[in-house]
C-alpha cells in the first residue's frame, strides 16, 4: 500500500500496544499523526475510500485485538490540544486531555468539573458522550467540528451525533477535531476544591495505579413501573459482578480487580484475549446469576 505525502508522521504497520492504557493490541496498517488539520484533510482526501480509517485518542478506553488492526489509525497530537475560553464557553482540541480541560475552565470560573476524572481525551469524551457525578458530555455539548471520510471540515450539532448513554453516532472514518462546551459560572477556587475532593474519592475507591481502561462495562438499564428504560442507570455494574462472585475473578494476566469489580486490569503480561476473554466470562456468568446482560463500556477492535 502507497499512502498520500503528508506532513505529520505516517508509520506502516506500527503496534499499537504501547499506545493504549491496557499495553495490549497488535499493529495497524499505518498510524498516522497529522501535522495540523490541513494536512488531516489532505491526506483523507487522497487516502483511496476503501481504506478503512480509525481516530484513536490516548487509548483510556480501548482493547486493540492481538491481531491488530487492518486500518489506518489516526492519531491527534499537539496541533489539536488548544483549549480556550470565552465567558462560559470552552473549546477544547480533539487531543486536549479531559482533567486539563476542567482545570483551565475552573481556572477561568467555568464549571466543567465533571470532566476531571474521565480518563481520555476530548475526542473520545465526546464520542463515548462520557460522564461523571451525573452529568454527561451532552448536557455541556454546544458544537463540535469534524473532518469527514472525504476530507471536509464540518460542523456539528448534537441533533448530528444523537447522544444516548455511552454513545453517539457519527458516520464512519469521520474524525472529530474540536468541540465546544457550556459550563455554569463559578468560582475558581470552588471548583478547583471540588475537583480535588473528586479526585480523592476517585483514588480511593478505584484501582487509578494498575493498568486498567476504566470503567469495563456500562451500568445496567434500571426499569420504570411502565417497564421503560430508566436513564438513571442506579443499578451498577460492580454489583451485579459481585453478585455472580466475579470480584478478583482472573484469566491469565487478566484480572477484574479487587478493589472495584468493574474495572479489568493487565497485571503484567496478559493479551487482549485474555482481557477481552475474561471480560466475557464475566458477561456469561452475570448472565446467568441475575439475567441481566452486561454492555461493555471498553471498545474492542481488531483481529483475534
Amino acid at each position: 500500500m502507497t499512502y498520500p505525502d503528508v506532513r505529520g508522521t505516517l508509520t506502516p504497520n506500527r503496534p499499537l500496544a504501547d499506545l493504549t492504557w491496557l499495553r495490549v493490541g497488535g499493529p495497524a496498517d499505518a498510524l498516522f499523526q497529522p501535522a495540523d488539520l490541513e494536512d488531516l484533510q489532505a491526506f483523507l482526501r487522497a487516502l483511496p475510500a476503501d481504506v478503512a480509517v480509525f481516530p484513536m485518542g490516548v487509548g483510556s478506553n480501548l482493547i486493540v485485538r492481538d491481531g491488530g488492526l487492518r486500518a489506518v489509525v489516526i492519531r491527534m497530537g499537539r496541533g489539536f490540544n488548544g483549549i480556550s475560553v470565552t465567558g462560559t464557553t470552552v473549546t477544547a482540541g480533539v487531543a486536549a486531555l479531559d482533567a486539563h480541560v476542567a482545570r483551565k475552565a475552573a481556572a477561568a470560573g467555568v464549571d466543567l468539573t465533571f470532566l476531571r476524572t474521565i480518563p481520555g481525551a476530548i475526542g473520545g469524551a465526546v464520542r463515548m458522550n462520557a460522564g461523571c457525578y451525573g452529568s454527561y458530555v451532552a448536557d455541556h455539548f454546544v458544537s463540535a467540528k469534524a473532518v469527514t471520510r472525504a476530507g471536509d471540515l464540518v460542523s456539528l450539532g448534537a441533533d448530528e451525533l444523537n447522544f444516548a448513554y455511552r454513545q453517539t453516532t457519527l458516520p464512519e472514518g469521520w474524525v472529530i477535531v474540536e468541540a465546544t462546551f457550556s459550563g455554569q459560572a463559578g468560582d475558581p477556587d470552588t471548583l478547583e476544591a471540588r475537583m480535588a475532593d473528586q479526585i480523592a474519592k476517585r483514588d480511593a475507591s478505584q484501582p487509578t495505579k494498575e493498568r486498567s481502561a476504566g470503567s469495563t462495562f456500562r451500568n445496567p438499564a434500571g426499569f420504570s413501573s411502565t417497564g421503560k428504560a430508566d436513564d438513571v442507570h442506579d443499578l451498577k455494574a460492580w454489583k451485579v459482578i459481585d453478585d455472580a462472585g466475579l470480584r478478583g475473578a482472573t484469566l491469565g494476566g487478566a484480572q477484574m480487580s479487587e478493589m472495584h469489580s468493574n474495572f479489568l486490569i493487565n497485571t503484567g503480561g496478559a493479551t487482549a484475549a485474555e482481557l477481552e476473554g475474561l471480560g466475557e466470562l464475566v458477561r456469561k456468568k452475570v448472565l446467568e446469576n441475575s439475567g441481566i446482560t452486561l454492555q461493555w463500556e471498553i471498545m474492542r477492535v481488531g483481529d483475534v
